[in-house]
């Protein structure tokens, strides 16, 4: 397996060394991504281009004031990587996102003890 990048346009965010999660979602989605490339599911540097393709699109269309959301770049890579190579439709991936956002804060919480 090729490691994580620790520099450069596709690097993920670190402190102290440590992968930055800011949400649930964003660990699950590195996890998956990570699990799936290393099943060999598919190449290591396909992801990384689509990655670097997907931060440049977004630079060239957004100025410096608005914020940078590392891991949207992240899932927008492994979207089109997984529908590319026919592991899911774009349509059943929009379906899923559509449930999953669509569900109430804490819906996965008991808070029945």
């Amino acid at each position: 397996m090729t490691g994580l990048p620790v520099d450069g346009p596709a690097a993920p965010p670190r402190r102290n060394g440590e992968l930055v999660f800011d949400a649930p979602w964003q660990t699950r989605l590195f996890g998956l991504t990570m699990a799936l490339h290393e099943s060999e599911a598919f190449e290591w540097e396909d992801f990384r281009q689509r990655l670097i393709a997907a931060i440049g699109e977004w630079d060239s269309s957004h100025g410096e004031a608005e914020p940078y959301e590392y891991w949207t770049h992240w899932q927008t890579a492994f979207e089109g990587l997984v529908g590319d190579l026919g592991m899911v439709s774009a349509t059943a991936l929009h379906d899923r996102a559509s449930a999953y956002a669509a569900r109430p804060a804490g819906h996965d919480h008991d808070h029945h003890h």
